[in-house]
């Protein structure tokens, strides 16, 4: 939209601005730190995909394929293309496409945006990001609940498990949903006057969406329905019991919820979310669970898997809120080294030196513009730097540099302003790296 001229993001399409970036960089390093951890390797998918994939992976009878995909045609007659509504779809199109699987078992992940049109609100927006977090070829309910418990571990690490909760369920197989989904039908048939009109549009294609539903006139009605468990065999059980053991044995706490049930059509046996309260009402910030027929379903072959999504906005929403995490100047530096000079030469001069340190790993700035020594000091308080190097006439006749420290925390007697050498630089810089 325009305003005054001026044109502004899409609503829903947030900018993340350097003051918001420095604890959005840190938390994605503490989260690609913790997968490698546990042997995930990462994989990049296109953000564009065939609507198809995700008409055919998420399952048209759900909220995502009917109201929230962004859609078009490529060309006048091309094919139906869609922005991606989530990410474990696209990477089991890329597993299947690049035959990943070939020599046994994987586990990955990936981290990007994802875009629903859905309407903006509190942690809830059109673009968002997620971290998605796949195992392909385990079948047992040892990776169900190294998936979960690793979720805890990393809750912990950040100082918020305390603050969230773990609901699980089990939606067991394809034959015993279909017997639930039978009861279900009988059951709200009974009830048709007072379901919603979403509800009734999907009694017949897809009742446990309505399980899902939020209309608070419904909640006493969805409350007493069939609930799947009931309809579990003895495999399926067999498998919840073992995860609510391993859970049990490692003191993970969890809660099971009989009306939790996804969003996403693939999903069979475990499911689970985590869930906080720190989002306002009580929202979720990560889900996942078992897909053991969407490899099949997508043109692959049969293959167990298990995964979770991350929504990062929401759990860098709840990390900042319980960490009240304010941000100083000094945090968002621009840079180590600020360096300042007293003309043209000089400017080369610290443009060598600048080279210098930079492949040494140092990020450096040379000031930029016509400005003289007390307002170049200025701008090298304001980047935030450690160290300001001044390059006057009598540094280029000598062939030296003065080194000022600019932050008390790391000042001493040697250190607030000493004269080197051009040759010691280099020297300087190894042994300081760590002040």
């Amino acid at each position: 939209m325009t305003k005054d001229n001026k044109i502004f993001a899409v609503r829903g399409m947030n900018d993340v601005i350097p003051k918001d970036s420095f604890n959005w960089n840190k938390l994605e390093t503490l989260i690609q730190e913790w997968l490698s951890n546990y042997g995930y390797l990462n994989i990049k998918i296109p953000i564009l995909e065939y609507t198809d994939l995700f008409v055919r992976g998420i399952g048209e009878i759900t909220d995502i394929v009917e109201k929230e995909m962004y859609s078009f045609n490529d060309g006048i007659n091309g094919p139906s293309l869609t922005m991606r509504p989530e990410i474990t779809a696209g990477i089991v199109r890329s597993v299947i496409e690049n035959n990943l699987l070939y020599d046994g078992p994987k586990r990955l992940y990936s981290l990007g945006p994802v875009f629903r049109h859905e309407r903006p609100q509190s942690g809830r927006y059109r673009q968002f990001h997620q971290i998605d977090v796949e195992a392909f070829g385990f079948a047992g309910p040892d990776i169900d609940f190294e998936i979960i418990s690793m979720l805890s571990h990393f809750w912990q690490k950040l100082e918020i498990l305390e603050y969230v909760q773990l609901e699980i369920n089990s939606l067991g197989d394809i034959q015993e949903r279909k017997l639930h989904k039978d009861a279900l039908i009988s059951y709200f048939r009974k009830y048709l006057e007072y379901l919603d009109q979403d509800s009734k549009r999907r009694l017949e294609l897809n009742p446990l969406r309505i399980l899902d539903s939020k209309n608070n006139n419904m909640q006493e009605i969805i409350n007493n329905a069939p609930k799947l468990i009931d309809f579990l065999g003895y495999e399926s059980k067999k498998h919840f019991d073992l995860l609510c053991n391993f859970l049990e044995k490692t003191k993970v706490k969890y809660l099971v919820n009989h009306r939790l049930v996804r969003g996403l059509d693939y999903y069979n046996n475990t499911v689970f979310e985590w869930i906080s309260d720190d989002l306002g009402a009580k929202s979720t910030f990560c889900g996942g669970g078992r897909y053991d027929k969407l490899i099949e379903n997508l043109g692959g072959k049969s293959t167990p898997a298990i995964g979770f999504a991350i929504g990062f906005e929401r759990l860098l929403y709840i990390y900042n809120k319980l960490h009240k995490s304010n941000i100083n100047k000094h945090e968002l530096k621009q840079c180590d080294i600020y360096i300042v000079y007293s003309s043209t030469e000089a400017y080369i001069y610290g443009y060598n030196i600048a080279n210098k340190l930079r492949q040494l790993g140092k990020s450096v700035i040379l000031h930029a513009g016509n400005n003289n020594f007390k307002q170049q000091f200025k701008k090298a308080d304001l980047s935030g730097a450690i160290w300001a190097l001044i390059i006057g006439e009598q540094e280029l006749l000598e062939k030296t540099i003065s080194i000022k420290c600019l932050r008390a925390e790391h000042k001493t007697n040697k250190l607030e302003q000493i004269k080197i050498s051009y040759e010691e630089i280099i020297n300087f810089f190894t042994y300081n790296q760590n002040i």
